[in-house]
């Protein structure tokens, strides 16, 4: 039998501590980077349509505002990327069909970065979090994509 010191007792218990809270995080950081990001679409999509969220309290630059206002000014297209951003959060926040709403959720987030680069840098910060929780789950599911990036199918 093997003679085990105090310094080994405490070696096994702080491994055992440190990989059971790797194993906390590993098992429950998909489920709370997935109900982050759906959060966020489905309260901000739903904000499209009832604007309960207020406007900032200063105007945005010229070309953000350009922007928004050819959205708006399309008749359809504010709508359909406001009904996307619910229904994929939707999606996200009831863990159905999440790789597929990553899939399309996918051109959004690029176009929240870019606006937030380009057009309107005080809210990059939170685009680049959409960005990393988008990234983190389509890692999480890259499984689900290997079909879609196979050069041919047959």
């Amino acid at each position: 039998m093997a003679h085990m010191t105090s310094s080994n007792v405490t070696d096994s218990i702080d491994s055992t501590t440190s990989t059971s809270k790797a194993g906390v995080v590993a098992r429950y950081a998909p489920a709370v980077a997935r109900f982050l990001l759906g959060a966020m679409f489905f309260v901000f999509g739903l904000s499209g349509f009832f604007n309960f969220i207020p406007p900032p309290s200063e105007p945005p630059p010229q070309g953000a505002m350009d922007f928004g206002m050819a959205m708006l000014n399309t008749g359809y297209f504010m709508q359909l990327v406001k009904g996307t951003e619910v229904l994929c959060g939707l999606l996200l926040l009831s863990n159905r069909f999440v790789p597929l709403s990553l899939v399309v959720l996918t051109p959004v987030v690029l176009n929240i970065v870019a606006f937030h680069a380009f057009l309107a840098p005080s809210g990059l910060g939170m685009a680049i979090a959409i960005l990393a929780l988008t990234l983190y789950l389509a890692w999480v599911n890259r499984r689900a994509y290997a079909p879609l990036l196979r050069a041919r199918t047959v």
